[in-house]
């Protein structure tokens, strides 16, 4: 195996060749490793995997297995992982600030671990909204041979016969607070949601970045499709250990995949799935580690063109795991290269195209022969492209007086796309939250929840509380709330974010007022407030900018250097500055 890969150009040489490297490979002796194993590739397997939440839980006995994929087809593994902070228990406090700035961490982490072990290859294993898409970057940033796995989908939980997800939950404190369930009712309803390991089950973050990691081409095909607690799963994880290797021996690459096509086709799954809006701020961020300029319009432009097929919570009926029972990404994404939706000439992490990948795949065969069976099962998760849920995507990109830099909207779901409103202005997404509580706002109103920006908030929180607690009492098509923070895929109505240029550096959210006139229209892709440009002017004298309560620390040190969401809201310059790739060292 030595002499089929060499040494001659992978990173390792350093760490492993010569008599100068003695002391770095008496290191590597004391952890067992033979001298074969000395001078073959290493490969890094990172995991996210911590007791945090149930989305992490299961990596590491999938790592285990992805190891003995790698050193079956002649590398060395060495495992190690790195942070995730988990959504859905950060929500609705502080704690949501630290959830977007991890995705940065991980991001870093990874590429440190891999340039001071002079690892020759990756493989990444993740469950949380945003470690998926750190990995992805990483993967990029450093761009030796890697392969992405997704680490599986909870499986839905019952309650009432009813299938819930952990968006219910966050629903039930609304209704609770509206007089419409019970606290015994909810206390039931929150220990039934979860009942297994994996990441939150409806068309959230996790689950539509586990589909862009197929359609990115990253991810083996079907390895985003089987419940976390399914042993199908090591199947893939063998697979991907052995599919790096084949990737290094062939020198193929992660940014000879992800190119701009793979990005186009990405940002197609995302609007066929009717996906999480932050998808369109990852996105961005991945292509930044490409030198790819693939902003948040960019990604707009995809999401206007591409059918919305898939009927997944939380807009629609159906859970992450009754799609990989409809056949799963791939079941979506051959409907899509069927009507001319998706480059089918993309490389992926097989060697083969998107196309190839597809017409070998017997499950998306017969997506495309019989729509309405596959695995034996009837289904009406997926629809056919010619006659889509909607002509165009589930996510909106706005843009207008309000959002120079543009905003989004989640639209799957939604029967009215057109909003008009007077605002409600929150300096924090507390205040909103115990005025929604307390029911303190009307039928009509534009909440407005600012300074919760990248730079603002630091960190871009989510607010899946507040929005859940609204459509919980009732009001989650009769009021609109506007943000320059963020919203979690599991929210629904008319929640636009990533509202942009940010109130901190003096966007036009900053300068509204009680009382001014919002037009939001998802139709025509527009969300502006009646001030002419004046009036905005004359207010922008008077703003000030604000501090935070985060002047030390790794949150303040975030903001110091986070660009806009419409960009991705990344940290460095990318690949578009680079004098050197880790690759080649």
């Amino acid at each position: 195996m030595t002499k089929t890969f060499g040494k001659s150009t992978l990173p390792s040489r350093h760490v492993t060749e010569g008599p100068e490297r003695a002391p770095h490979r008496s290191y590597l002796y004391a952890m067992g490793i033979t001298q074969a194993g000395i001078h073959a590739p290493l490969v890094g397997v990172a995991t996210t995997w911590n007791e945090a939440a149930p989305c992490n839980i299961t990596l590491g006995r999938q790592a285990q297995v992805v190891k003995k994929g790698v050193s079956a087809a002649g590398g060395t593994p060495r495992e190690f992982t790195t942070i995730t902070v988990t959504d859905g228990i950060a929500m609705g406090h502080q704690g949501m600030k630290s959830s977007l700035v991890s995705r940065e961490v991980i991001a870093d982490s990874v590429e440190l671990t891999m340039r001071g072990h002079s690892y020759d290859a990756l493989v990444g294993l993740a469950g949380c909204d945003k470690s998926l898409p750190g990995l992805m970057m990483a993967m990029l940033r450093l761009n030796v041979p890697s392969v992405f796995m997704y680490g599986g989908s909870i499986l839905p939980g019952k309650f009432k016969g009813k299938q819930v997800t952990v968006v219910d939950v966050f629903e039930g404190v609304g209704r609770l607070a509206a007089g419409g369930m019970t606290k015994e009712d909810l206390e039931e309803l929150e220990k039934a949601a979860c009942p297994s390991a994996g990441s939150c089950g409806g068309q959230f973050t996790a689950n539509t970045m586990a589909c862009v990691s197929e359609a990115i081409g990253l991810a083996l095909p079907g390895s985003a499709g089987a419940p976390a607690p399914y042993e199908s799963r090591d199947a893939f994880a063998f697979e991907s250990g052995r599919a790096v290797m084949e990737l290094l021996k062939n020198k193929i690459r992660p940014r000879d995949i992800v190119t701009r096509k793979a990005l186009e086709n990405a940002a197609a799954i995302v609007a066929a799935t009717g996906g999480s809006t932050n998808g369109a701020l990852h996105l961005p961020a991945i292509a930044h580690e490409c030198g790819i300029d693939f902003d948040l319009h960019a990604v707009g432009k995809i999401f206007r063109r591409t059918p919305y097929l898939a009927d997944l919570m939380p807009g629609g009926k159906y859970t992450a795991k009754d799609m990989y029972e409809a056949g799963g990404v791939e079941a979506v994404m051959r409907t899509l290269l069927d009507g001319g939706f998706l480059h089918g000439d993309c490389m992926t992490v097989t060697g083969k195209t998107i196309a190839e990948n597809l017409l070998l795949n017997p499950v998306s065969r017969k997506a495309a022969q019989d729509p309405a069976q596959t695995r034996g099962v009837s289904q009406d998760v997926v629809y056919p492209h010619n006659n889509p849920i909607s002509k165009t995507g589930g996510v909106v990109v706005l843009k207008g007086n309000l959002a120079p830099e543009g905003a989004i909207v989640k639209v799957a779901g939604m029967a009215n796309l057109v909003f008009k409103g007077v605002a409600r202005c929150f300096d924090s997404e507390e205040e909103c939250f115990a005025a929604v509580d307390k029911k303190q706002y009307k039928q009509g109103d534009v909440l407005v929840i600012r300074y919760e920006g990248p730079r603002g908030g630091p960190g871009m929180r989510e607010m899946l509380s507040t929005t859940a607690a609204l459509y919980g009492q009732g009001m989650g098509d009769k009021v609109a709330l506007i943000t320059d923070g963020r919203f979690s895929g599991g929210t629904r109505g008319f929640c636009i974010g990533h509202v942009g240029p940010e109130a901190a550096v003096g966007g036009p959210i900053g300068l509204l007022q009680d009382g001014d006139k919002i037009t939001i229209d998802a139709i025509k892709g527009t969300i502006d407030v009646e001030l002419s440009d004046k009036e905005l002017a004359a207010r922008r004298t008077g703003w000030k900018p604000r501090k935070t309560d985060y002047q030390s620390g790794a949150l303040w040190k975030y903001a110091q250097g986070v660009g806009p969401a419409e960009k991705g809201a990344v940290t460095h310059p990318g690949a578009a500055a680079e004098t050197h790739t880790y690759a080649d060292i």
